[in-house]
């Protein structure tokens, strides 16, 4: 009982949130498309992966604004990038024509059969419990071939704070909020060595902040 009562509420909270990024996908273009301020750590990213024409899998690719940024700094990269609202992926499409993107929820990488060079993770892991975020990071290493970079970036804050969050648009959406330390131990536990470990200060349409952990990890 308690199991299915734990899905029906994970399953709504991920419609909700599907309903919330299809109604405001040109609204999320128009706000978040400039990632200058994680420019330094997604370069990293790029640097870290040495093979030319690397196959990059981006989870959560919204309209495409990290995918540009890899793209103009790493031509020869061949990403695939997914996301669960369908209109984001057109998107990004319109965004990034040289690379593919299909509706995918990336709680389903351990379906894939391809494996890749690099694995971006870009804000998607405040739409995951914690479960679901340490689950990705398994599935990430089985992904990667030797030597592959995982980039993963959230809000981070105590878990506990996890809830309800109200957007600057006025629409509602589950936030989970993680920590370095489960996610860091998940990482080394999982055979990734982090190269980089990183909090970025952003602020938030209230005149609060919040603080962006960035994590960087090459698997063994």
């Amino acid at each position: 009982m308690y199991l299915w009562v734990y899905l029906f509420i994970n399953m709504n909270k991920t419609q909700t949130a599907v309903e919330v990024f299809n109604k405001l996908a040109e609204h999320y273009q128009s706000k978040f498309m400039d990632v200058a301020l994680y420019a330094d750590t997604l370069d990293l990213f790029c640097s870290s992966i040495t093979k030319q024409d690397a196959g990059v899998l981006e989870l959560a690719c919204g309209p495409g604004n990290i995918t540009k940024h890899l793209m103009n700094k790493r031509p020869d990269f061949k990403i695939t990038g997914t996301d669960l609202a369908p209109n984001m992926i057109e998107l990004a499409k319109a965004n990034n024509a040289a690379a593919k993107f299909q509706v995918m929820d990336c709680r389903d990488i351990d379906k894939l059969t391809e494996k890749y060079d690099g694995l971006m993770c870009g804000f998607c892991l405040p739409y995951l419990t914690k479960e679901e975020a340490i689950t990705l990071i398994v599935d990430a290493y089985k992904l990667l071939k030797p030597e592959g970079v995982l980039y993963i970036s959230t809000m981070e804050d105590d878990y506990s704070k996890s809830g309800l969050k109200k957007g600057s648009t006025g629409d509602e959406i589950f936030i989970h909020y993680h920590q370095a330390d489960y996610l860091s131990d998940a990482l080394t536990e999982n055979g990734f060595k982090i190269i980089e470990l990183k909090r970025q200060d952003y602020p938030t349409h209230d005149g609060t902040k919040t603080t962006d952990l960035i994590l960087i990890a090459k698997r063994d």
